[in-house]
C-alpha cells in the first residue's frame, strides 16, 4: 500500500488544500492520503489554532464524498506538541511488507525542515513529496534543499528526483496554482464577508454553526 501523508493546521481547510491533495494522490498513485490536523503546532503561538476537534470535523466534512482521502487523529489524540517525526514514526511502526509512506509537504516548510524535531530521522522513514507554491515551478535543485539536509541527498537521473541511503526518495511536484490563504478565510469571517468558494459548503456551513473565527485575527 501507498500511504500519504497530509499534516497541517487546516484552519479552516480549503480548496487549495483539497485540489493539491487529489493531484498528489493521483500523480504518485496512493491507495490513500491521509489529512492529519495538528494538535498543537509546534511554530505556532499557543492557543493560535481553532480547536483541533472542530478543525477535524471540517476535514472530515471536506472529504466525505472523496474515497481516496481520509483524515486521522493521531495527532490530536497524542498529549503535547504535534511533532512529524513522531507521527511518522507511528505509521512506519505500523507498516506491512512492501508498504511505502509518502510524507507531503510545502515548498515553504520544506525550506525550514532543519529546525523540525529530529528532522535528520524523518528522511529513512518515508519519501518526501514536496508541493510548490502558487506562482513558482516545482523544479528543485541540489542548491534548493536546506543545507541542514543537502549533503543528505544525491541526484538520481533515471528518476529526476533525489535519492537518500536507505532507499526513500525526494519528490518534488507542481502543482494547479490554488492561491487560497487560511488566514484570509479566517479574517473574511471575523469581518462579516463571504467565504462561497473558498471552503466547502458543507465547511462553511460548519463554521457558520459553530461561530468560529468571529473573534479571530487574520494572521
Amino acid at each position: 500500500m501507498k500511504l500519504g501523508l497530509f499534516g497541517g493546521t487546516f484552519d479552516p481547510i480549503h480548496w487549495g488544500h483539497l485540489r493539491s491533495a487529489e493531484e498528489v494522490r493521483e500523480a504518485f498513485g496512493l491507495d490513500w492520503l491521509l489529512f492529519i490536523p495538528a494538535s498543537m503546532p509546534p511554530h505556532k503561538a499557543k492557543g493560535a489554532a481553532t480547536p483541533a476537534r472542530d478543525r477535524l470535523k471540517m476535514v472530515r466534512l471536506a472529504i466525505a464524498k472523496n474515497p481516496g482521502l481520509a483524515a486521522s487523529s493521531v495527532e490530536i489524540d497524542r498529549p503535547g506538541k504535534s511533532y512529524s517525526i513522531d507521527t511518522l514514526r507511528y505509521f512506519a511502526g505500523r507498516q506491512k511488507k512492501g508498504d511505502a509512506l509518502y510524507f507531503i509537504l510545502g515548498r515553504d516548510a520544506f525550506e525550514d525542515i532543519g529546525s523540525w524535531k529530529e528532522f535528520r530521522k524523518i528522511f529513512p522513514l518515508c519519501h518526501l513529496i514536496v508541493t510548490s507554491r502558487p506562482g513558482c515551478g516545482a523544479a528543485l535543485a541540489l542548491r534548493d534543499i536546506p543545507i541542514a539536509a543537502r549533503k543528505l541527498f544525491c541526484y538520481d537521473p533515471t528518476t529526476k528526483s533525489f535519492r537518500y541511503k536507505s532507499g526513500t526518495y525526494l519528490h518534488t511536484i507542481k502543482l494547479t496554482d490554488i492561491a487560497i490563504s487560511a488566514s484570509e478565510i479566517r479574517a473574511r469571517v471575523k469581518n462579516g464577508k463571504s467565504i462561497r468558494y473558498l471552503v466547502p459548503a458543507e465547511v462553511e456551513a460548519y463554521i457558520r454553526r459553530k461561530g468560529l473565527y468571529r473573534g479571530a485575527g487574520g494572521a
